[in-house]
């Protein structure tokens, strides 16, 4: 413990001295603190410095694990790239040598989807680079039916005002953040199909959007840290769709929030188109 004290006893101003049993009377630290003679001051001492020595080893520990999933996640979009590449050139080929029967509607499917998966990783990858998204203006709600392509497990509920809102945002990467939100509440549903809402609105320069859904929420203990990669409280979930989200969401040049935790809310805005 005293070891610890002596470490932040220098960042104390001029006229702290050590008596013995504390600090005198009148001494200040560099972070504006003042320091009072009182008991247990070596203790408040030693409390605020490990407290501020943890807080750094969990932002280390943050970024170390960032700095991983970048490297994980460029050498998992390489093999991809690769593997993609074989799928649509076999699928191609396989649609020259049929006629207009049963199987070619299965080859179709197996291109478009082979193209949309490449289209993915070049935006995640763009993303990784830390490339500036290439944001258009575009319809809202043509976002949020791209983003539920493929999605039986829930009722979606629409409130967007005016209908035609615009937002300036990358339509792929867009599409990727929404289905984030909302392939969360399906998973957590706790009756046969969740009902996720989403209301827009226009507030300034930035369309406002709300995601909630009926499931049990977040647990408070995890929603200071649920953006965080990796972390999880649903069995098979990896923690890695809200990280993404709040990355897709400051590449657009707007954010993302855990609005309220019952039910869970999630508030995302974008420029204004």
């Amino acid at each position: 413990m005293w070891s610890l004290l002596e470490k932040v006893t220098p960042l104390l101003g001029a006229g702290a001295k050590q008596n013995g049993r504390g600090v005198e009377k009148g001494a200040r630290s560099t972070a504006g603190l003042h320091c009072s003679h009182v008991p247990g001051f070596r203790r408040a001492w030693y409390v605020r410095a490990v407290s501020d020595e943890g807080a750094e080893a969990a932002r280390e520990r943050a970024r170390e694990r960032f700095s991983a999933l970048g490297e994980i996640a460029a050498e998992v979009a390489h093999e991809l790239r690769n593997i993609l590449q074989v799928i649509s050139t076999s699928a191609y080929v396989a649609r020259l040598g049929l006629d207009a029967g049963a199987s070619l509607p299965h080859i179709v499917t197996i291109e478009r989807n082979a193209r949309l998966a490449q289209n993915v990783v070049d935006d995640l990858m763009a993303l990784a680079r830390g490339g500036v998204a290439d944001a258009e203006p575009t319809p809202l709600f043509e976002t949020l039916l791209a983003a539920r392509v493929g999605m039986s497990g829930a009722i979606f509920v629409d409130d967007i005002a005016p209908a035609e809102l615009c937002g300036r945002l990358h339509v792929g990467l867009a599409t990727r953040l929404f289905h984030a939100l909302y392939e969360n509440a399906i998973a957590v549903a706790t009756s046969g199909r969740a009902v996720v809402t989403t209301r827009a609105r226009l507030e300034g320069a930035f369309v406002v959007i709300d995601v909630s859904d009926d499931g049990p929420g977040v647990p408070e203990a995890l929603a200071p840290r649920i953006f965080e990669p990796l972390v999880t409280s649903r069995p098979g979930g990896t923690g890695l769709g809200l990280a993404l989200a709040r990355r897709i969401a400051a590449a657009n040049g707007g954010t993302i929030e855990l609005s309220a935790t019952s039910p869970a809310t999630f508030r995302i805005t974008f420029p204004a188109a």
